[in-house]
């Protein structure tokens, strides 16, 4: 599960130096913590309607998945658009010959 994780966090870093600008971090939690619920609910209600306490405790477990999942990316493109800032400053210093 690490290599998920990694990779995660890896492309938060290119969305947050990619994508121009500040990423607006308070709806990129909520849709993470929507899709993280969805899922969850709907393996709790297979496990429900089949009866397995496997499928339901998979569901919670689907759920805590995500939402690390989703922190990751978040600090990912925190790091992502601290890298965007330097270099733009950096650019921007032109050296004069005398």
């Amino acid at each position: 599960m690490a290599l998920i994780e990694t990779l995660t966090f890896v492309l938060g870093i290119i969305y947050g130096y990619i994508s121009p600008g500040r990423e607006n971090r308070g709806a990129l939690l909520r849709k993470g913590l929507i899709i993280g619920v969805v899922l969850a609910i709907i393996l709790v209600a297979l496990g429900l309607f089949v009866g397995g306490t496997i499928m339901t405790l998979s569901g919670i477990s689907v759920f805590i998945e995500v939402v690390i999942l989703t922190v990751l990316f978040i600090i990912g493109t925190w790091i992502g658009d601290w890298i965007e800032g330097r270099s733009r400053t950096r650019s921007r210093v032109t050296k004069v010959s005398p």
